[in-house]
């Protein structure tokens, strides 16, 4: 009998593409196992909180998530909490779970997904609490099945893990050493998924740019070439991938852009900051000026590519000159669009131990300055926009009005517009009528 069957499972995902894909994982072996998916955590059996490590407000919301099960678990003694994701690859947070929060039954983590099933079948069978956590995995575990998102966009791992170690980054400890898979086995994944509807896939890692794939000829092939090989499957539509690292950059990767037409004009280049001082207290292997070099480089080759970033306000020691050197050369780029953060501490990390901490109150006025800095640049940009026509994947109904749909450009620009549902999944021509500060109004030709 299996002791899955029937059961109703809810997941709740904080984090990057990355946890996202590892829930769609998740889902799958339930799926598989016979459990259905519900998305409300009061109307589940089982609920999974897959955490992400990389911000401390995430962490917040973690531990506000998971005392909000203790009522459903007093409720019900059946019921099963599980923990798992980056959060969980930190001892101190694993003994924070014991201590505090007693009504979880399953702690696993990031290198150990696959095991899921059988924890959960021991905890059914045997009526006893289980943590399983690995330190890293030599190994990749490769035909897992996933339930995706979308019918006609998929996530797909290339490498897993970082080697990187920036300063503030807790990753390499959470994710452990790069591992590529093998570019046969890639390819085989994204052969299935165009076979299943897919039109466009996102290729996933911490640094895809150092990608380096063992073949089954025994050749090794870095990231361009994967894009290239890639490029060649029929009924893909469209590549993207993230993330991508400055120091790993090439000029092969860059005359991809030119060469494969499938390759979407864009892409998610961290700067993290424009103070060379700073970049090299993140340890982050390249200064600004380079940083600079390479967008002049991408938007050479690719006039209309759009770039978007990742930027940290007030890490240990950044003086107010550090500061402007970000607003400058943010104004100097003009992002597409950048996600902002306040620099928090990762205990664990070389940053967290830095004795110069900036105070709460200088990173919110910088981050005030950064954040109107930013939507400048992506409002003159977005602006350019209007009359264009774009090429849209229609994703879905938009979440703030029922009556209209969204969907993305090839250089990712959320439009609006209006049209019937059965438009879904497609890939359709849109005039742009609108170019607003965070996305595009348009209407479908």
């Amino acid at each position: 009998m299996d002791l899955l069957k029937g059961k109703k499972y809810n997941i709740i995902t904080f984090g990057c593409q990355m946890n996202e894909h590892d829930s769609e994982t998740i889902s799958g072996m339930l799926q598989e196992r016979g459990c259905q998916e519900t998305f409300s955590k009061d109307d589940s059996d089982i609920t999974i909180i897959n955490t992400c490590s990389i911000r401390e407000n995430a962490d917040k919301r973690f531990f506000g998530t998971l005392g909000q099960l203790k009522k459903l678990k007093e409720k019900n003694p059946e019921y099963v909490a599980c923990v798992c994701g980056c959060m969980m690859q930190q001892q101190h947070i694993i003994d924070t779970v014991k201590s505090k929060y007693p009504w979880v039954d399953i702690i696993f983590g990031t290198h150990n997904i696959h095991r899921f099933p059988q924890l959960l079948e021991k905890v059914y069978g045997e009526k006893k609490k289980m943590a399983e956590i690995f330190e890293d995995s030599p190994e990749i575990v490769e035909g897992l099945p996933s339930k995706r998102l979308y019918k006609h966009k998929a996530f797909v791992n290339v490498m897993y893990g970082c080697n990187n170690f920036c300063t503030y980054c807790i990753v390499p400890y959470t994710r452990g050493r790069e591992k590529s898979r093998s570019p046969e086995d890639i390819v085989k994944e994204i052969r299935t998924l165009t076979g299943d509807g897919v039109k466009e896939v996102t290729l996933l890692g911490q640094n895809v740019n150092s990608y380096r794939g063992a073949g089954g000829n025994g050749k090794f092939y870095d990231f361009a070439d994967l894009i290239y090989m890639i490029n060649d499957i029929e009924g893909l539509e469209r590549i993207r991938f993230m993330t991508s690292h400055p120091k790993d950059l090439s000029d092969k990767l860059i005359q991809a852009y030119v060469d494969c037409e499938k390759l979407c004009n864009y892409i998610h280049l961290p700067v993290q900051a424009g103070s060379n001082t700073v970049l090299s207290r993140m340890n982050r292997h390249y200064t600004r000026e380079k940083y600079l070099e390479l967008v002049h480089k991408l938007r050479k080759a690719v006039p209309d590519i759009t770039i978007s970033t990742d930027i940290i306000v007030g890490f240990p020691g950044e003086t107010d000159e550090d500061f402007r050197e970000t607003l400058s050369l943010v104004r100097e780029v003009e992002y597409d669009s950048a996600f902002t953060f306040l620099y928090s501490v990762r205990k664990g990390t070389p940053a967290a131990e830095y004795e110069d901490q900036i105070p709460e109150e200088i990173k919110h006025r910088r981050f005030d300055s950064l954040v109107d800095a930013v939507n400048e640049g992506s409002a003159r940009r977005n602006a350019l926009y209007k009359g264009r026509v774009e090429k849209v994947l229609v994703e879905g109904v938009s979440k703030k009005n029922e009556h209209t749909l969204t969907g993305r450009t090839e250089g990712f620009k959320l439009v609006d517009f209006k049209g019937d549902r059965d438009l879904i999944g497609q890939i359709i021509d849109v005039e742009i009528t609108e170019g607003k500060t965070f996305s595009l109004a348009g209407k479908v030709l």
